[in-house]
């Protein structure tokens, strides 16, 4: 789709550079057959898709998951670490955020358990949900300082909360 440069400026202006970018990759002989409609309903959901793609790893980066390219799907061993195949895929849909309850691994050091962990951190971002990681140790660090502060306790509650 050719747009005039005015309008590609005030597409920008408007910060709706992935909308522009999808109209520009428009093939014009592919999408000559089509009617405006559905040339600005393809162009929309390609921006779309960007966006949503941009605010996952928005939400991966800002987690500082220990393991980013921790993966559900690419679990493996998963019969021989006793792990439920099913359960997996049930917390991929991430349903047990929306019934407000909580995870707990357990098992022997090296099992794993901070893997699975920032698997399913990370699933929670593409689906959206605001997650952090952060280890024991460090929390309870973290606790300490606060401790020493003024409202520190408060405002590391209220941090915490916010996940």
């Amino acid at each position: 789709m050719n747009l005039n440069t005015e309008t590609k400026r005030k597409l920008r202006e408007m910060a709706a550079g992935d909308l522009l970018t999808a109209f520009e990759s428009q093939d014009d002989v592919v999408s000559m057959s089509l009617s405006i409609e559905a040339r600005i309903e393809l162009a929309v959901d390609h921006a779309h898709g960007l966006f949503l793609n941009t605010k996952s790893h928005g939400l991966i980066r800002r987690a500082k998951l220990r393991y980013p390219q921790a993966d559900l799907r690419k679990v493996d061993r998963v019969e021989e670490r006793g792990l439920n195949q099913a359960l997996l895929a049930q917390l991929a849909t991430c349903h047990f955020i929306e019934l407000n309850r909580n995870l707990v691994f357990q098992g022997f050091t090296g099992s794993g358990k901070s893997y699975l962990a920032c698997a399913v951190a990370k699933q929670a971002c593409v689906h959206s949900y605001r997650t952090g990681y952060v280890r024991m140790p460090d929390l309870e660090e973290e606790w300490q300082q606060s401790v020493n502060k003024p409202l520190g306790v408060q405002k590391l509650l209220r941090k915490y909360a916010n996940y």
